[in-house]
């Protein structure tokens, strides 16, 4: 009986390895897809976000529509199917959900799309799509963060749910410290131009600013007391 439970144990260890080498970082999934014969590539974000830029030969199939897993059953589950989304969060679920479809080789790009035009990487876009996606322009930030006071600098989407979470904190904060800082949303879906020069690859991305320079960057899920504190010290 211990010998099955230790065989039993043993196996679960080296699936979950296997699924966890599935994730790979922009470089190995590029050099992995190029080396990959008859690779199927899947874009997992939104048409509208598809239309704006994607990688050479993906197909686009939205995790979010209520057809995904309907439609993800017409890839051949005898070859690697690499997928992606814009920073990570969709094409971890897409992939479960293909393992689950008994997909075997499925390979996840750590950090998206955002990762991936962030490094410089190629991709098939239309000619205005970097025009339609300028947003603020360089310039307007740099004025807006030339403050002596703090400038705290949010870029969010309402795709992301740790932004979405934290938003009303943020405005929260924006008022209560007006009279000393500067708290500022910028939508990254609208200012894609200006989120690439700044070389935000990851959302939530908070910029904290004094006099042009910028004195701290941090990522992520942040709660109230966190910020609190940070605002408090750069004052």
């Amino acid at each position: 009986m211990k010998s099955i439970l230790i065989s039993f144990l043993s196996i679960l260890l080296i699936a979950s390895a296997v699924l966890a080498q599935t994730q790979l970082s922009t470089d190995d999934f590029q050099n992995k897809l190029n080396a990959t014969k008859q690779a199927q590539l899947l874009d997992v974000r939104t048409p509208d976000e598809y239309s704006q830029g994607h990688l050479e030969k993906a197909e686009n199939i939205d995790y979010k529509n209520a057809a995904f897993k309907e439609q993800v059953e017409k890839l051949d589950k005898n070859k690697p199917v690499f997928v992606y989304c814009l920073s990570g969060g969709r094409s971890s679920a897409a992939a479960k959900v293909l393992h689950e479809k008994g997909f075997t080789d499925v390979y996840e790009m750590q950090g998206g799309f955002m990762k991936w035009t962030s490094s410089g990487k190629l991709i098939d876009a239309p000619k205005n799509a970097s025009a339609s996606n300028k947003g603020m322009s360089s310039s307007d930030f740099k004025k807006l963060t030339s403050s002596d006071k703090l400038v705290m600098v949010d870029f969010y989407a309402p795709w992301c749910a740790p932004c979405i979470k934290m938003l009303p904190t943020v405005h929260k904060l924006a008022e209560e410290y007006k009279s000393k800082a500067k708290i500022e949303t910028i939508h990254y879906d609208q200012n894609k131009a200006l989120a690439k020069e700044l070389g935000i690859d990851e959302i939530p991305a908070f910029l904290f600013y004094k006099n042009g320079k910028l004195l701290l960057r941090k990522n992520g899920l942040m709660e109230e007391s966190e910020f609190r504190k940070l605002i408090e010290e750069n004052l």
